[in-house]
């Protein structure tokens, strides 16, 4: 059994260098929501050097929150925008002979693609014009995995060790109850049951059914290398294999 490992990079979090000594991808922040051309680029040589897949990370242009306020915007801006960052990133991947191999949206903009068809085909569509060959990750069953595969862009559907799930396999809204789950030896249940069974227990006791091709790691929390490290002890207990092939 084999699972790509994915987290975020060049967000300001301490975390980035270790992290990616344990994980497979890396999702690197465009500029709109977080980093810079520097960190941009200091992002691209450290994960190559840890032999980790370059990705972009875009992100509404909301620097002030993070990213994680709910936009309405029309179409042709998202996808300027989507044009804007993910082909600085390529560009810079490039000029360090490396490539860009996957797109990940971030924060509010991935949370509403997964549910908005107009705002998914933006996104998809920026991506296939910048490179067909690039990957398209979204969340698992979502409306976003649908628009990559309109546009015949391989996808990866991601699932998140440390969130809750509603019982439609939607994420649990930050803020609510049941968003973040703290607990180390329950977020670690979480992930194996998603990956070897390709189900997770929603807040309200539904089991739904996941298509688990990434599980995405969040490297800025207090305890988030010593997590890293144990759901990596753990695939490997398992026999299953990180890799972003």
């Amino acid at each position: 059994m084999r699972i790509d490992l994915n987290a975020d990079l060049g967000e300001g979090s301490e975390s980035d260098r270790a992290l990616l000594a344990l994980v497979s991808s890396a999702n690197i922040a465009c500029g709109f929501h977080a980093g810079d051309a520097t960190t941009m680029l200091q992002s691209v040589r450290w994960a190559k050097a840890s032999g980790v897949a370059v990705g972009a990370h875009p992100s509404f242009p909301d620097r002030e929150n993070f990213g994680r306020s709910a936009m309405q915007l029309p179409p042709e801006t998202v996808y300027a925008q989507m044009l804007y960052q993910i082909g600085a990133l390529k560009g810079m991947a490039e000029s360090e002979g490396t490539r860009l191999v996957h797109v990940k949206p971030h924060g509010m903009l991935y949370n509403q693609a997964a549910a908005d068809r107009t705002l998914a085909d933006a996104i998809a569509r920026a991506v296939y014009a910048i490179d067909p060959a690039l990957l398209l990750v979204g969340l698992a069953g979502s409306a976003l995995i649908d628009a990559g595969a309109h546009y015949g862009l391989r996808t990866r559907e991601e699932v998140f060790a440390d969130r809750g799930y509603l019982s439609t396999g939607a994420l649990v809204p930050r803020g609510q109850p049941g968003a973040m789950i703290d607990d180390a030896e329950q977020a670690l249940a979480q992930t194996l049951a998603m990956v070897q069974q390709r189900q997770v227990k929603s807040v309200s006791g539904e089991w739904v059914s996941v298509n688990a091709d990434t599980v995405c790691l969040h490297g800025d929390g207090p305890h988030a290398l010593s997590f890293a490290r144990a759901l990596r002890a753990a695939f490997e207990t398992h026999q299953i294999e990180v890799s972003s092939a």
